[in-house]
């Protein structure tokens, strides 16, 4: 029994020679070659300059001081050289990682917040300790105790009911948001791929250049000068030969973008039925209608500031205090000087250019004041009619769009009594 286990050990050690001896036989120098590769790669610089140095005869005539300059400076030269190329390579071997997600900005625009930082929510659910309602300050605590359950809406959406707002919880307020392709992987890559640049990639930067022209997207909505743009100029620079059906499908797609642009002019000029209009813009793009500042969120409100500035400017401003308002004029009694004033036309010159720029003065700062009152006479009336209306958030119970429909309650007030009779 004792020699069992012995015997196996001997048997083990005796295969595992053989297959360590039949390896070596075979790959033995392949495997030395391979480790020996790094090694022969930081030494080249020194063996490639003593080899040329060796090789070349020393001396010519020259004296031996130059001899060994020439042959520190060939040295020096194949050293630098070598680790320059080997430094060269192994920056295009070893680069960051190519992400087709961000360009290798490792960070995205936020999604939820469209990168203001900042979204609106709901609140879904909520315990109040014993006696409290659902008042602004009570449902405030509860959030901050993380006693309330938030539903947060995306800046996607069109609200025309007005909701709190918190920092973003996808980017922390910060309206950045890291990449989803590049999270919690290594941002290095090897590849063989950038030792040389391909033509193609040119190419596709060229493709994607847009022309230099700032007033290309103003001209598309002229159709004559978009027919240029997209089918003549291709046909006379590119060399492309559209067929009618192509061209059709350019002109129907042309068409289809500029849906919201003719809209949108109409609903700037605030024709009777613009509102309906401004409707279509979210259905058409809901994204750029969002930030669009042709749209009006509350349209209520619009016309009725609107009404009010019709009646205020029927309304004749008061007279403008005096010493109100200041400009830098150009022109003073310092401008000319005594010489010049004893000149009878440069006095009369002098005379006329003062006059004229008190008047335009005077003018500018009318127009100024009956601005300014106008608008502070807008939000008066304003604020006296919208006072009737206001409450003190702080002792009123939140209304319906802040607060959800609690499940709990419903289930609570559908639940029958039942009787037990023992």
């Amino acid at each position: 029994m004792s020699r069992g286990p012995g015997r196996m050990i001997q048997n083990v050690t005796q295969f595992a020679d053989a297959q360590f001896k039949q390896f070596s036989t075979r790959h033995g120098q392949k495997v030395i070659d391979i480790l020996d590769f790094p090694i022969k790669l930081v030494l080249s610089p020194f063996t490639l300059a003593f080899d040329i140095a060796g090789s070349a005869p020393r001396g010519f005539g020259i004296p031996e001081l130059i001899s060994t300059i020439s042959y520190l400076s060939v040295f020096a030269v194949a050293t630098l050289g070598t680790y320059d190329i080997a430094l060269d390579l192994g920056k295009k071997v070893i680069c960051q990682r190519d992400c087709k997600t961000c360009n290798g900005w490792q960070a995205l625009r936020c999604t939820m917040c469209k990168g203001t930082g900042s979204v609106h929510y709901q609140i879904k659910d909520y315990n109040l300790r014993s006696g409290e309602k659902p008042t602004a300050d009570c449902v405030a605590d509860a959030i901050v105790d993380n006693r309330a359950e938030l539903v947060h809406l995306p800046s996607s959406l069109n609200l025309s009911a007005p909701l709190p707002t918190k920092d973003c919880p996808t980017c922390d307020g910060t309206g950045v948001m890291s990449c989803t392709e590049c999270k919690n992987k290594l941002q290095v890559r090897i590849s063989a791929d950038d030792i040389m640049e391909p033509p193609w990639k040119a190419y596709n930067v060229l493709r994607k250049m847009d022309y230099p022209y700032e007033h290309i997207v103003h001209s598309m909505k002229d159709p004559s000068i978009a027919n240029f743009w997209l089918i003549t100029l291709p046909q006379i620079v590119g060399g492309f030969d559209y067929d009618e059906d192509v061209k059709k499908k350019i002109w129907l797609q042309y068409e289809e973008s500029m849906r919201y642009d003719q809209l949108r002019d109409l609903v700037a000029k605030r024709k009777p039925g613009w509102e309906y209009l401004q409707d279509a813009l979210f259905s058409i793009d809901p994204v750029r209608a969002k930030e669009d500042p042709v749209i009006v969120k509350n349209v209520p409100f619009y016309k009725a500031k609107k009404a009010l500035e019709a009646e205020v400017t029927k309304l004749n401003p008061p007279p403008r205090p005096q010493n109100w308002g200041e400009l830098n004029l150009p022109l003073n009694t310092s401008s000319w000087s005594e010489e010049d004033l004893k000149n009878p036309a440069k006095l009369y010159e002098k005379t006329v250019l003062l006059n004229a720029q008190r008047e335009i003065a005077e003018k500018i700062l009318d127009a100024q004041w009956e601005a300014k009152w106008r608008q502070e006479k807008v939000e008066e009336l304003l604020e006296e009619k919208v006072r009737p209306f206001i409450q003190d958030s702080s002792m009123s119970v939140l209304p319906q769009p802040i607060l959800l429909k609690s499940q709990k309650t419903n289930q609570k007030g559908n639940r029958q009594r039942k009787w037990w009779f023992f």
